[in-house]
Order: C-alpha cells, then structure tokens, then sequence
C-alpha cells in the first residue's frame, strides 16, 4: 500500500507547472456534497487497521494504518485500490474528529441534565435510589 504517489522531480520550476494560487481557490475545487460525520466515524470504527512493511523495506520497518484496499472498499474515493491519497485521509479524519467532538458535546450536556434533576430530587428529599427487599 502506498499512501501518495511519488511525482518525477523536475528542473522546470516555470509557473505553466503549477496553478497560481487564485486558481487553486476559485474554480479548481467543486462541492459535491455535505457528509454525515457519524457514518464516516461508523466506516472508520469497522475499518481494518494493522501494521505493515513494503517489501523493499526491511524487516524491522512497520507502518500502521488500513490497507489501501479495505480504504477503497469502505470509501471508494478514488479509483486506485492500492493508495490512500493523503487529501482523502485528513478529510476523513476531521470528519471523525468532528463528529467525536458533536458525541462529547451531547454527552455532557445529558450528563448536566441528569445532575441537574438529580440534585433537584435530593433537594427535595426524593432520591429515587432502587430500595433492597429482604
């Protein structure tokens, strides 16, 4: 598995090489569409993960993450089932990220929730606490 594709380097730095840096922003990038956080982090959570050499590394060389197939199965991105592009990676772990953060957020506000009654029951001397039979 490779995770980018190694580029031929070249001698031409000319500006024909690379877009100016407005193009980039302006019309080279289109939305496509808005992404549900929780079911990248489900794909993500159900992905594969292990450690793995290249070949022609040696033996004692581990790298950890998902293979590019499982990445392409679970994804589909691109086209190539044997890389992972970089861009696809960050993406799909900010999404993660993202809706870790959302998960959080609403867990602590049920937490404050149930505090909140709980203290309201003590308050008023009703504490529901499961009595034991004898």
């Amino acid at each position: 598995m490779r995770i980018f594709r190694r580029r031929p380097r070249t001698a031409d730095h000319s500006a024909t090489a690379r877009p100016s840096p407005g193009a980039r922003e302006s019309g080279a990038v289109a939305p496509v569409g808005a992404v549900n956080g929780y079911a990248v982090l489900g794909t993500v959570a159900a992905l594969p993960i292990s450690t793995w050499r290249y070949l022609w590394e040696p033996e004692s060389v581990r790298h950890l993450g998902p293979m590019a197939q499982d990445w392409h199965a679970a994804f589909g991105f691109n086209e190539d089932d044997t890389t992972i592009p970089v861009v696809d990676g960050l993406g799909v772990a900010l999404v993660c990220i993202q809706a870790l953060h959302r998960h959080v957020e609403e867990l602590t506000a049920e937490v404050d929730r149930l505090r909140e009654t709980a203290s309201g029951n003590t308050a008023r001397g009703r504490v529901t606490t499961p009595e034991v039979l004898l």
